[in-house]
């Protein structure tokens, strides 16, 4: 990481970029939603609220470093978001806390400036890494109770039974997050924008939906009935076949953060930039 900082630095030096490199902090909120065996298409369809902190390091007035920390509820269910009478039948349903903190750099499509009678605003485009974390719930329609469903294992996870060998999914993974933005930066301190970021995920499990059905028998004799009910709430005539898909396991689940932000810029100084800096140096040394 060392190593990169010092790339950047020389790069800027090299080009010879006067420009105020500023330090930016400051909140978001918006809203969150998901994507994946529950919810196949609905882009926004079941926001919740969302919201966080967010870090920006101007670089040049091309490019940015920034970092967040998001926080936001997602969530889905057949009933609703169903496109088909089979999947509407399934009747699956979860709800979940989803949080994210995540490197990004941002690259604007007009140099941004802080200056007055300089351009105040820029469109942009993100992407970076991210570190999320999640934990699918449902309410049982039996006792009203909500269950964290990783540890129930609904798809025979950590059943230790003959031909059921599938370990429990992690509540924690990595996200590759991209998007659009716009920024305004006003009274020299101040910046709002408006972004829109997708996250792709490596797992297919944020909505506790993946591979195929257990056997309603095994479930009831090695769990527990409130297990055998979650994984497929349907009534007892009409239970899934054992071996039959419940979800798509070839699709990952996504999830999105759309929010309006609002920082405070740091130790501004116009014309501040090592080139200038030096350049001011070295005129003091001839003088």
């Amino acid at each position: 990481m060392k190593h990169l900082y010092l790339i950047i630095v020389i790069f800027i030096t090299s080009l010879g970029i006067s420009y105020s490199q500023v330090s930016e902090i400051g909140l978001a909120g918006g809203v969150s939603f998901y994507l994946g065996d529950i919810n196949p298409s609905g882009v926004f369809k079941g926001s919740r609220p969302a919201g966080g902190i967010i870090y920006r390091y101007n670089i040049n007035t091309l490019l940015a470093f920034k970092s967040s920390v998001l926080f936001g509820r997602i969530g889905a269910n057949d009933a609703d978001y169903g496109k088909t009478a089979d999947a509407k039948a399934r009747n699956l349903s979860f709800v979940s806390p989803i949080s994210e903190i995540s490197a990004q750099m941002e690259l604007n499509f007009l140099r941004l400036y802080n200056e007055e009678g300089k351009n105040p605003i820029a469109p942009y485009i993100f992407a970076g890494v991210g570190v999320f974390s999640f934990n699918p719930q449902a309410q049982s329609p039996t006792d009203g109770k909500w269950y964290d469903l990783q540890t129930l294992g609904t798809e025979g996870q950590d059943l230790n039974q003959p031909g059921y060998d599938k370990k429990r999914y992690s509540l924690v993974g990595v996200s590759i997050p991209f998007g659009i933005g716009v920024k305004y930066n006003f009274l020299k301190y101040y910046s709002v924008g408006l972004e829109w970021g997708m996250r792709l995920t490596f797992t297919d499990y944020i909505d506790d939906v993946s591979t195929v059905y257990v056997a309603d028998s095994i479930l009831r004799i090695f769990r527990n009935p409130v297990v055998a009910e979650l994984a497929d709430p349907v009534d007892a005539h009409s239970k899934h076949i054992p071996g039959t898909a419940r979800g798509n396991a070839q699709t990952k689940d996504w999830y999105s953060f759309a929010v309006a932000t609002f920082t405070f810029k740091l130790h501004y100084k116009k014309g501040c930039s090592a080139m200038g800096v030096k350049s001011s140096r070295m005129g003091n040394k001839r003088r």
